[in-house]
């Protein structure tokens, strides 16, 4: 039996139809005002730059959608078949769950403990649920599952309630009393979020794989969304997943992967409760030439993730196996601004984590990985090319190259939308806006944080870290992240202003009509 997927939420049919009504209208006023003359030779500057970055950046992401094909439909089902072929002989002899909650919605506590407490009952394996809870009103919601499940004999909840001080000193403290129980050499943890619901056959389809392969580490899965907002932050989220789910199938390809995410993933016990594991998960921290030593706030999926392939132990993405996440934007009546508040934490973790992943060279993960590492960086200064050069030509050497830049914008965003459509099942044309924004905002943001990624700030626990305790200090160091983001801005923007022409060295003829008019002589 093969696991089901769950439905994400996603926009209505009201809202596809108007967006495609006021795609069509763009595109026919696109048309209708593009000039004939848009591909003359003075154009050829333009088209040069960004159709060279286009090639580039498009090329690479191509290469991941192949893998990612590669791996879904030749390698993974291959796997798939071993691992359910383990039967028994796959299941592990116990299991640890870690769950950590921080003001959670009863609703959703329920629904989220409901479906894990009845997956580990059927799934029989001697198991011991952690909750880290903030509430003592928690309890009483778990208490009420268990009721409802008539206390399996084979669950055990034991309650840690966390100090408030983020998600990292509460894993710290499950992952040592998880320790001290001694686990099995053969047990496996779940690592989860306690917004995350587990779908039916989720442990089933997916502890096996770790009997099957010695040499694995860890191993995440797909992600489904359920949303509470509009139709755009459906589709928002949903499109996160699709891309998500296309790297995720590439880089699990080289048999590891860019991040193990807390929504759900699952280690060795053995690894996770090694002593360097959890001090890293507790204390993970950066050395800074400019920052000096500071502690990460969020971000616990990158030390988990770090921790491992540091080591060379292997990682594997579960494409067919999905969790569903309640989604839900810090302020749902300020989408630009919410989602680029989680962007902005997302990239953070990803910044103060990648230079010391480079660092470590391609031998523990692979050229591929490590590759994929060093573009990461690149990215974020690449993909701002395109809409740099298309406003300066604009600007200062023809109007019209706005038609064809918006032109390239729908056709390029639309290829991918299809691309990532067909690898997750379904299609929306809010992908095709929302896939551009998503890119050069999250360029900018990558780009802000890259100089000030010691400023660190977790919403939902109203709680930051990472500035000197100083205000002078802090100040300081916030004018040179601002100094030093000028002064890249402006190198990128002087070598595209040449690159495109619009700021051309005079020529011969130019310097004698300015000396004939006295500029030389200051008349």
């Amino acid at each position: 039996m093969q696991p089901s997927t769950p439905k994400s939420s996603v926009a209505s049919w009201a809202t596809e139809v108007t967006v495609m009504l006021f795609g069509l209208a763009l595109l026919v006023v696109l048309i209708s005002e593009l000039p004939r003359d848009i591909f003359s030779p003075e154009s050829q500057s333009f088209f040069f730059v960004i159709g060279a970055i286009g090639i580039w950046r498009y090329s690479w992401w191509f290469v991941q959608a192949l893998r990612s094909t590669w791996y879904n439909r030749q390698v993974f089902p291959q796997l798939r078949a071993e691992a359910d072929a383990l039967g028994a002989a796959g299941m592990p002899s116990e299991l640890y769950v870690l769950c950590t909650s921080y003001r959670i919605e009863p609703a959703v506590n329920f629904a989220v403990y409901d479906a894990l407490i009845g997956e580990v009952r059927d799934y029989g394996v001697p198991t011991v649920i952690f909750a880290a809870i903030s509430d003592r009103s928690d309890v009483d919601v778990i208490d009420h599952v268990l009721d409802e499940h008539g206390w399996p004999a084979n669950v055990e909840v034991r309650y840690m309630f966390q100090k408030g001080d983020g998600k990292r000193s509460a894993m710290a403290e499950v992952l040592r009393a998880i320790s001290r129980c001694m686990p099995a050499p053969d047990a496996l943890l779940v690592s989860m979020d306690g917004d995350i619901r587990l779908e039916p056959g989720t442990l089933a389809h997916s502890l096996p794989f770790f009997a099957l392969q010695d040499d694995l580490g860890a191993l995440t899965t797909n992600n489904a969304a359920i949303v509470t907002g509009d139709d755009a932050t459906k589709e928002w989220y949903d499109l996160r997943y699709a891309q998500r789910h296309l790297v995720m199938s590439s880089m699990s390809l080289s048999e590891r992967l860019l991040v193990l995410t807390g929504r759900y993933s699952v280690f060795r016990a053995e690894l996770a409760t090694h002593p360097s594991f959890i001090d890293l998960v507790e204390n993970d921290h950066v050395e800074h030439w400019r920052f000096g030593d500071f502690k990460f706030l969020s971000g616990d999926d990158k030390s988990t993730w770090y921790w491992l392939l540091k080591r060379g132990w292997k990682m594997r993405y579960l494409p067919d196996v999905y969790v569903s996440g309640f989604e839900e934007l810090p302020d749902r009546r300020r989408f630009f601004a919410s989602t680029l508040d989680l962007m902005r934490r997302w990239y953070g973790n990803m910044l103060r984590t990648s230079n010391r992943a480079i660092a470590l060279g391609p031998r523990p993960m692979g050229l591929f990985t490590w590759w994929s590492l060093i573009d990461q960086r690149l990215s974020m200064w690449t993909t701002l090319v395109g809409p740099t050069v298309a406003i300066l030509v604009t600007a200062f050497v023809r109007p019209s190259f706005i038609f064809a830049y918006l032109l390239w914008i729908i056709f390029t965003r639309s290829i991918a939308a299809l691309v990532l459509a067909w690898q997750r099942g379904r299609f929306s044309l809010l992908w095709v806006p929302l896939l551009y924004y998503n890119q050069i905002g999250g360029a900018l943001l990558k780009t802000y944080v890259s100089f000030r990624f010691n400023r660190q700030k977790w919403s939902r626990q109203g709680i930051s870290a990472g500035e000197p305790d100083s205000r002078r200090a802090a100040r300081r160091q916030r004018r040179m992240g601002h100094f030093m983001h000028g002064v890249y801005m402006a190198s990128l923007l002087f070598v595209l202003v040449l690159a495109t022409g619009v700021l051309a060295p005079p020529d011969a003829v130019s310097l004698n009509i300015f000396q004939d008019n006295g500029g030389l002589n200051g008349r």
